[in-house]
Formats: structure tokens, C-alpha cells, sequence
């Protein structure tokens, strides 16, 4: 990296901070090249990539011939892999497609079928009393389902959040809060003109998002427009847990995927999400018609569910686009690489796009040969944030190493003050609350930080004066 009247120069500028550009980040991180992160928001996976319904997917459902079939049912083995070597909480739950209507009990052999040319073959037909017999607390009606075992649940923030790390750790540069705002080419590069000032590249890597197409637009493209598609969901309370042992799956229409009840990495149910096409790429907000879709549709899907807890309920927008499939091109002309209309899969999908996006830099002359592995640090351990395992405040070996790890500070969450220290000593610390929440869970409980909130801002403003005071010395 060097600096002149063009800014901060690079090799290579991966615009985004999400699943898919921290994992594009990570890969090259892994070569020689001098990489970028320019990511608008103040943290990591602080965009789309944080809001979604956290399935790890076997891609079984995905249209077959398609790049996303392809990438997906790669990125399930990739992930899955990852997840083991890191410590990325995955539960392996499975799901199951259930059908109420007869139109919909006639359409489960045909997605028997797609996910047999998808390459899993492990799908079954079930009758109504084997459905039962999984999730007795299924309301009535049920006709019959579809199996899918391999389906499980993952924690999408610590995904995000590993892959920025280890791209962090391999000498990437993380520049947050740089909002592109326009771009200009000069010779064979591209100064990318941001709120923070001028950043170069030799090649431009678009993983923005929700923005993608307005960076493609500043590169003189118009290949597709991001509509923002928002999807509501209510979690509820830990005591809901036994209700929804796997995950239970609409049977698709031509109005998208429908509406899920399945459990989460953190011990919760997850009811959701609706499909909200809007104008707004900013509209994270939930609404009342929202609300009142999720009551309908949870009152027949699992009556009892509904008189549970509410323990929160939140939104988040995917891109979606007009095609149907992901919008991944090369301009080796302009030496711009674009990974677009990416939706919700792009959880699972995130490392095999990656891996995919680094053979078409091949292809296209960029030295993406891997540095020796002996000069690559190790990955990183993430926090195991899951319910499924042993947590900090239950390791009495932990404990009577560092006390700090038997001091609760979150009572609902069960989080300790170990755990909120070592997330501040991270590669990427937090800058406010979402962020320690998305690394500790803090504050993520029934109490939603009622009870511990006015601490937990105070030990986030230590944090902050005391990094003032470390970069002051």
C-alpha cells in the first residue's frame, strides 16, 4: 500500500465488509497481493449478511443448472468445513418441507427431483404421522413433507466475523466507514472516491450488497437493479426451544419461499420472514402489517408457539434483483470484478463465490498464487456464542484459569466480563453495541438489556477511552 495525491493504493479493494466480501477478502489475503476491505458501515457484517434466517443450506431447492445451485451446494462443504476448524456454531438440525394443501403434497416429488439433480439425493417423502411424529406441535392440517437432513442452523454473525478476521489477520487492510461515493479511472486504475477520501486500486472487487448495482452503475454498467426485499421476523423465548427440534419449511409457490419456524444457534425459535419489496435500502424497520402476517401465519403453522414469549423481532433487506440467478462478471478491460445479486444464500454460498471469483482473477492474469502455507498465521478461534456446547460461565477449568469468565455481566445471555474483554482485544473490536452484541450475544436476551444495559454501555465506553489512550502512546 502506498499514498499520493490519489489516496491509499492497493492491488486489490474489495468494496463490502459482508459474508461474500470478507470471504473474498480472506482468500486473497492469502496471496501477495496488498487487499483492501472498504466497508461503509462502522463494523463487519453490519449489513444484510447480519439479518437473515442463519441456515446453513444443502441447496437441494435452488433452481438446478444455475451458477447459485453450483455455488451453493460447494459453499455447504466449504462452510461446513470452516465452521469446524474456527469454532463457528452449527447445529445440525435438518429440516422438513410441510404441506397443508394438496397442491402442495403433489408438488414434493418434483422437489424430490430438483434436489436429486442438485446432487443431494438424501430428500425423503414422509406421510402426515411421520411429520407429527418429528414436530408433534405442528398445528393441524399437515398432509405430508419432504425430509431434508442435512439442513442446519449456523450463527451468520460469527461466520462473518471469522472470515473478516482471518483476512484481517493475513495482512488485509479494513477501512470502515469509507462510503464510495463515485469513482474515476485513470491509466489502469481506479481511485474510488469515498466520504473518508480517495482509495486506489488496480482492481475493483464489488460485493456491496444492497449498492451493488449503484457501483456497477459507476463503472458504466447496468446489468441489474437491487430491489430491496424485506423480511420481518418475531424470536421467541428460550422456553419455546422443545417446541421446534428442526427446521419446518414452507413448501415453496411462485411467491417466494413462505414463512419458517425454526430454532437458532442461540437456544431461540425464529418465526419468518415476510417478503416486502421496497424502495427504500435503508428500511430495516418492522411494521405493523408485518406483525400481523407472522401472528396469521404462526397461528396455523404452530399454534402454541404463539403463546410463548416474544423476545425480539427485527428485519433485515435482501438484494434482490430481476434475474434469476447471482450476477457474478469479469471486466478484465476495466479490471473489475463483480459479485452481485446475491441473496439470502449468500451465507452458505459466501466462501465458494469466493473461491469461484479467485479462478476468473486467474483467468484473468492477477498472481493469485497462495503465499507458503508456513507464512500464513493460523485461523482464528472464534467465541463459541452457540447454545449447543459448552459456554465460558460453564467451564470450571476456564474459570479457575480466569476468573474474569465466571463474572456474568449479561444475565439473560449468560455472557460473561472474559468474554466482553476478549471481544475488545479482537482483530476487529466493536465500536458500539450491535457489535458486541453480534460477538457475545450481550443484551440479546429476554431482557433485551433492561437489566444490564447502563453496564454494558459503561464497559463500552472504557473500551473505547482506553483505545484512545493506547494510540495516544
Amino acid at each position: 500500500m502506498s499514498t499520493n495525491e490519489h489516496g491509499r493504493t492497493f492491488d486489490v479493494v474489495v468494496i463490502g465488509g459482508g459474508i461474500v466480501g470478507a470471504a473474498m477478502a480472506r482468500e486473497l489475503g492469502a496471496t501477495s497481493l496488498d487487499v483492501a476491505i472498504l466497508e461503509a458501515r462502522g463494523d463487519v457484517g453490519d449489513g444484510t449478511s447480519k439479518a437473515n434466517t442463519a441456515i446453513l443450506h444443502t441447496g437441494f431447492d435452488a433452481k438446478p443448472g444455475t451458477l447459485e445451485s453450483r455455488l451453493v451446494a460447494r459453499g455447504y462443504d466449504l462452510l461446513g468445513a470452516y465452521a469446524e476448524q474456527v469454532g463457528i456454531p452449527v447445529e445440525r438440525t435438518g429440516a422438513i418441507l410441510v404441506a397443508w394443501t394438496l397442491e402442495e403434497l403433489a408438488a414434493l416429488p418434483s422437489l424430490k427431483e430438483k434436489a436429486e439433480q442438485n446432487g443431494y439425493d438424501r430428500c425423503q417423502i414422509i406421510d402426515a404421522d411421520a411429520v407429527y411424529a418429528e414436530v408433534p406441535d405442528l398445528g393441524k392440517g399437515v398432509l405430508g413433507g419432504l425430509t431434508v437432513p442435512g439442513e442446519s442452523i449456523i450463527c451468520t454473525w460469527t461466520t462473518n466475523l471469522a472470515l473478516a478476521t482471518e483476512a484481517v489477520d493475513r495482512g488485509v487492510t479494513l477501512l470502515t466507514s469509507h462510503r464510495v461515493e463515485g469513482l474515476e479511472r485513470y491509466g489502469r486504475r481506479t481511485r474510488l472516491m469515498t466520504d473518508q477520501g480517495p482509495v486506489t486500486a488496480t482492481w475493483v472487487i464489488n460485493a456491496a450488497g444492497l449498492g451493488a448495482d449503484w457501483i456497477d452503475e459507476m463503472f458504466g454498467h447496468h446489468r441489474f437493479t437491487v430491489t430491496p426485499r424485506r423480511g420481518e421476523l418475531f424470536v421467541f423465548d428460550k422456553q419455546s426451544r422443545p417446541k421446534v427440534p428442526k427446521i419446518v419449511l414452507p413448501v415453496p409457490s411462485s411467491k417466494g419461499k413462505g414463512v419458517l419456524v425454526s430454532p437458532t444457534i442461540y437456544g431461540n425459535v425464529m418465526l419468518g420472514p415476510t417478503a416486502e419489496d421496497l424502495h427504500d435500502r435503508t428500511a430495516t424497520g418492522t411494521s405493523e402489517d408485518g406483525f400481523a402476517f407472522l401472528l396469521e401465519k404462526g397461528g396455523r403453522l404452530m399454534p402454541t408457539l404463539l403463546d410463548e414469549e416474544v423476545t425480539a423481532s427485527y428485519a433485515g433487506l435482501r438484494a434482490a434483483t430481476e434475474h434469476g440467478d447471482y450476477v457474478i462478471e469479469l471486466d478484465a478491460e476495466q479490471q473489475y470484478l463483480l459479485l452481485g445479486g446475491i441473496r439470502s444464500t449468500g451465507l452458505t454460498a459466501g466462501m465458494a463465490i469466493a473461491e469461484h471469483a479467485m479462478g476468473l482473477l486467474a483467468d484473468a492474469g492477477v498472481d493469485v498464487t497462495p503465499r507458503p502455507e508456513s507464512s500464513l498465521p493460523e485461523p482464528p478461534l472464534m467465541p463459541h456464542i452457540g447454545e449447543a456446547g459448552a459456554r465460558p460461565y460453564q467451564d470450571d477449568e476456564l474459570i479457575a484459569a480466569d476468573p474474569a469468565y465466571g463474572e456474568i455481566v449479561c444475565f439473560c445471555e449468560r455472557v460473561t466480563r472474559g468474554e466482553v474483554r476478549d471481544a475488545f482485544c479482537s482483530s476487529i473490536p466493536p465500536t458500539d453495541l450491535d457489535g458486541l452484541r453480534r460477538r457475545t450475544r450481550i443484551m440479546n436476551g429476554r431482557c433485551q438489556g433492561f437489566f444490564c444495559g447502563a453496564n454494558v454501555q459503561a464497559l463500552l465506553d472504557s473500551a473505547g477511552t482506553s483505545t484512545e489512550t493506547e494510540a495516544a502512546r
